[in-house]
């Protein structure tokens, strides 16, 4: 199970670098770090949504890290940490999940006419 758990993950357009995963009991995560803390932010999103309608610009920020983490890593050289990756991806997927709420409660207001 684990396996298929593997190649699915690999299929979503994750990398699985293990020098950019982490580990658990000698076991290599299926994500990424940065795609694990994407989908945690996915569902932290999803718990926000549950209370509240949050603010497109809170959403645009939270992309702002991860852009500059991979801007750092990419035209610097410097390497990133799986921890950092991890954070960065977590906002970023909050970020991801507000943008689209805001984009389709505008989408249903334009549609709806109210």
């Amino acid at each position: 199970m684990y396996r298929r758990l593997f190649r699915l993950c690999g299929r979503l357009g994750c990398h699985q670098r293990p020098d950019r995963s982490f580990f658990l009991r000698g076991r290599q995560f299926p994500l990424c770090a940065r795609c694990t803390g994407m989908f945690a932010g996915y569902a932290a999103g999803f718990l926000t949504l549950c209370f509240c309608l949050p603010p497109w610009p809170l959403g645009a920020v939270c992309l702002l890290p991860m852009l500059f983490d991979l801007f750092a890593q990419n035209a610097l050289g410097r390497e990133s940490t799986n921890i950092r990756r991890a954070v960065t991806g977590f906002a970023a997927g909050w970020g991801v999940l507000a943008l689209c709420a805001q984009a389709a409660a505008l989408l249903t207001v334009c549609l709806t006419g109210q």
